[in-house]
C-alpha cells in the first residue's frame, strides 16, 4: 500500500492453521488509524480499489455469490426514501442492503458488505465447532492479506483479530465489523446516494440488483 503504512510479510499460526499477518514495527501515523473521529484513509481505500482492479483483471477473479441470497421483495418509494435520511435504516433493510451491494460492485469493493453480511451469520451461530470453522473462513477470505477481498482495516484492528483468533468466538470480528460499517458509511454512502441506481428507484424504477 502506498503511504509508507505497508507492512512485511510473515507466517503465523491463526486458529491452528498456518496463515500470512503482518508486523508492524513502528506505531503508525495518527492520520491512518484515527478512522473512528477525522477520517476513513479515503486515499488508502481508493489504492486499494485501484490494486483491487489490477489484480483481478490479471487473475480474473469473481467474487463469490452471497452466501444465501437475502429474500427481498421489490421496495416501497417510502422505503426507497428512508433510505436518504438513515445509513442504518438502509443497513437494516434486505431490499437496501442488496442495492447497495449491487453499488459496491461498481467501485470494487462489494467485499465491504460480504464481509459485514459474514460477520452477522457468525454472530447468529450457536455451535462451538461451527464457530471456528465460520471464523477461520472469515479471516481467510476477509482479512488475510493475500486474499482478493480483502477488506481494509487497520493495523490495530488486524493485532486485535490475530490475539482473538487463538481461541475464536462470535464476536471475535466486532472491531473490524464496526471499521468496515463506518467505511462504507463515510465513503461509500455519500456516493449511492447520488448514483443511477439509487435515484433510478427512487424516480420510480425497478430494483436492478440480481439479489432482488
Amino acid at each position: 500500500m502506498g503511504g509508507g503504512c505497508s507492512d512485511p510479510l510473515t507466517l503465523g499460526t491463526v486458529g491452528g492453521r498456518e496463515v500470512a499477518t503482518t508486523h508492524n514495527s513502528q506505531r503508525p501515523s495518527a492520520c491512518c488509524f484515527c478512522w473512528c473521529c477525522c477520517c476513513s484513509c479515503s486515499w488508502n481505500e481508493e489504492e486499494r480499489r485501484r490494486r483491487r482492479r489490477r489484480r483481478r483483471k490479471s487473475q480474473e477473479t469473481k467474487m463469490d455469490a452471497l452466501p444465501s441470497c437475502e429474500a427481498c421483495l421489490q421496495p416501497s418509494e417510502e422505503e426507497v426514501r428512508l433510505w436518504a435520511r438513515s445509513f442504518d435504516k438502509l443497513m437494516r433493510n434486505p431490499a437496501g442492503r442488496n442495492v447497495f451491494r449491487e453499488f459496491l460492485r461498481t467501485e470494487y469493493s462489494e467485499e465491504n458488505m460480504m464481509f459485514w453480511l459474514a460477520c452477522e451469520d457468525l454472530k447468529e451461530e450457536g455451535n462451538r465447532s461451527r464457530v471456528e470453522e465460520k471464523a477461520l473462513s472469515i479471516y481467510e477470505d476477509y482479512v488475510s492479506i493475500l486474499s482478493p477481498k480483502e477488506v481494509s482495516l487497520d493495523s490495530r484492528v488486524r493485532e486485535v483479530i490475530n490475539k482473538k483468533m487463538q481461541e475464536p468466538t462470535a464476536l471475535t470480528f466486532d472491531d473490524a465489523q464496526l471499521q468496515i460499517y463506518t467505511l462504507m458509511h463515510r465513503d461509500s454512502y455519500p456516493r449511492f446516494l447520488s448514483s443511477s441506481i439509487y435515484n433510478a428507484l427512487v424516480n420510480g424504477g425497478s430494483c436492478s440488483s440480481s439479489e432482488c
